[in-house]
Order: structure tokens, then sequence, then C-alpha cells
């Protein structure tokens, strides 16, 4: 198993996004790249931690390779947009792709060069090496699995995209 972390706008939607994904072990919601250690939400929520929303992603990447998954994430963001997707603005709704393995890099930078040459603009899409994660409160986990009228910055129609985008 392999693992990688994407920041999307608000976590709920991203996780339950990329945990439809075929070749998804597991997701978690946290907070990464940020100042400090085991931040809560409402220290993350204020923007004074750099933190962002992040969602952690076990993958099998003999089902899913790490391209595939960089590939189907692109389709959740809106990749020109700093610091808001959707409703949800703030430093903490970043978007942003962070690796654990230097070697996952090449790969990752050429599906973001791919997508700058298909939006003909530079990406608003950090991409860096993970420094930190802290997973976040439970009542996060699964947020849209536990509330399935909750909020999410989403179109629906996303969660059946992923379904069957890796078949």
């Amino acid at each position: 198993m392999k693992e990688i972390y994407f920041a999307g706008g608000c976590f709920w939607g991203t996780e339950h996004y990329l945990k439809q994904i075929r070749g998804v072990v597991t997701t978690e919601v946290g907070y990464a790249n940020g100042n400090g250690e085991n931040p809560t939400y409402e220290e993350v929520y204020t923007d004074a931690t750099g933190f962002v929303e992040c969602v952690k992603v076990v993958y099998d990447p003999a089902i899913l390779p790490l391209e595939k998954v960089v590939e189907l994430y692109f389709h959740s963001i809106d990749p020109l947009s700093l610091n808001q997707q959707g409703n949800d603005i703030g430093t903490r709704y970043r978007t942003g792709i962070y690796y654990v393995r230097e070697s996952d890099r090449e790969t990752i930078e050429k599906v973001y060069r791919t997508m700058e040459s298909k939006v003909g603009a530079t990406l608003a899409v950090e991409l860096e090496p993970l420094h930190n994660f802290y997973i976040a409160e439970e009542y996060h986990q699964d947020y849209l699995d536990k509330n399935p009228a909750g909020y999410c910055h989403l179109p629906y129609y996303l969660f059946e995209y992923a379904r069957i985008a890796n078949k």
C-alpha cells in the first residue's frame, strides 16, 4: 500500500469523493503542513496555524496507479482558485498535493504539468512533501457517511463519477 495526501477545500466532501475510487483502501481527514502540534479544528479554522484541511489516502497501486489518483483528484477541485473551493474561503481550504515518497514527485509533476497545459495558467495547487499531519477529531471522520444531508462543496454527481472512473 502507498499513501498520498490531498487538500481540496472542506475535507468532508474531498474525503467522501476520494473514498469512492476503486483502489482506495482507507481515508482519514486531518490537518497538514502547518505550524505547531495537534491542532484542533477551532485553531485551524482561524487560519492562524497555517494548517490545511487534508485527506490521507492509502491506496493499492496495483489497482489504482498514482497517476490516476492524482488525475481524479483534479476532477474534484478548481485548480486556479487560491485559498477557496466553493463557498469555503481561507488558507485552511487551499488546494494541495502532499507526498511522502520523493520518488512519487515526478509522477505527480507530470499530471500537474498536464493540468496546467489544459487550463492554460499556473495552478494554485501546492505540490510539496508532507511535513506533518494530525488526525482531525472523530466527528469529522467519514462525515458525509454519518450525515448524508451534511454540507458538501462538491456536486453529488462527482461521487458517482469517482465510483466508475477507475474500472
